[in-house]
């Protein structure tokens, strides 16, 4: 039984009074008349003032309890609700007789939610100044080389033939630079809002990836990285953006030569089957990350600390745009790497 319904609470609270009074009044009978309880009268008139205090504490009971109490808590369970489904036109369910009960989980609920939710605002809050301080350094670095470049000249150096051209390309370069970071954050923010079409085509990606690779051919040379692609035997054929996928497959392999083994350095691109997918994986034997900066090498401006003792290029934002560019085309995209061993990145794309 729940006491704390109505009804049973009622009850419970008439039994005790009537209990009482019962008590009560043998006590004081017994105590003013010797032989009243020999009378049937005495019990007669104990049984029926007993039901009737009875019935009075439970009708004034149950009408306290209904009509102000639970009529009040009937109140806060709707407003809960209706806080909840953040629609005041929603209609609210109505509760059983045992509204303690739903009333207990609706704010135990909705407690576990909005902890959630702060959880979540308090993630987003790090997150955003973590972004700004990394859009703060990336924008620094070319904006003082520009200044110095600048002041250099205008202090002199503009007449010296030696140093006005060599500082106005250095100048040139530190604006490209500016502009490329520009162009990456726009690229982020139209595919996240999805403003950014994706054209759709079929295409063979294995003749993709060696025109990716013969394009970073020179670059993987100055490195000593050797770049291998595992031939099928056959066309790989796949639906998607053909321009985007070649920014995520260059990204990939950019990111393996930048972070590669100086020694015996290699890359290696492989494809699979995977029934209405094709799995595509980018596997070299360079630094590794760790299983800390694992969780967030897809995020904007994210750099580990071996990355950034590795090479001072780069801008964190590449694997951003790869991982938006995957997941725009409905597919996934995961990484598994060790310190020392290397990485692997794959992406899967829908077979045509």
């Amino acid at each position: 039984m729940k006491f704390h319904e109505p009804k049973n609470l009622a009850l419970l609270n008439a039994g005790i009074i009537a209990g009482a009074y019962t008590i009560l009044f043998l006590l004081s009978v017994g105590i003013i008349f010797e032989n009243a309880f020999t009378h049937f009268y005495t019990f007669l008139a104990l049984i029926i003032s007993t039901a009737l205090i009875f019935s009075i504490a439970y009708s004034i009971f149950l009408l306290t309890l209904e009509k102000f109490i639970y009529s009040k808590i009937r109140l806060i369970y709707k407003s809960i609700h209706l806080v909840k489904v953040g629609k005041k036109g929603q209609p609210s369910p109505q509760p059983a007789s045992n509204i303690i009960d739903h009333v207990q989980e609706e704010v135990e609920n909705w407690e576990l939610e909005k902890q959630r939710e702060i959880e979540q605002l308090k993630r987003l809050e790090q997150y955003r100044r973590d972004f700004i301080g990394n859009v703060s350094h990336e924008l620094k670095t070319p904006l003082f080389n520009i200044q110095g470049y600048v002041s250099t000249l205008l202090d002199g150096g503009l007449e010296d033939p030696m140093v006005n051209r060599e500082y106005l390309k250095r100048t040139e370069k530190s604006i490209e630079r500016l502009v490329k970071i520009l162009e990456d954050l726009d690229e982020i923010s139209q595919l996240e809002s999805g403003q950014l079409k994706l054209k759709i085509t079929r295409f063979d990606i294995f003749s993709l990836s060696r025109e990716v690779t013969e394009l970073l051919e020179m670059k993987a040379r100055k490195h000593e990285i050797q770049l291998v692609i595992n031939d099928p035997g056959k066309p790989v054929m796949v639906e998607g953006d053909k321009d985007k996928i070649r920014q995520v497959l260059t990204n990939i392999i950019d990111n393996s030569i930048r972070y590669g083994n100086r020694e015996n350095g290699k890359t290696k691109i492989t494809f699979f089957d995977m029934d209405e997918n094709i799995l595509t994986e980018i596997t070299d034997n360079g630094i590794g990350i760790g299983t800390t900066d694992l969780v967030r090498v897809f995020e904007r401006f994210y750099r580990t600390d071996r990355g950034r003792l590795a090479t001072k290029k780069g801008k964190g934002l590449g694997l951003a745009i790869v991982k938006h560019i995957v997941e725009a085309h409905q597919q996934t995209i995961n990484v598994r790497s060790a310190i020392g061993v290397g990485t692997t990145f794959g992406f899967t794309l829908k077979k045509a």
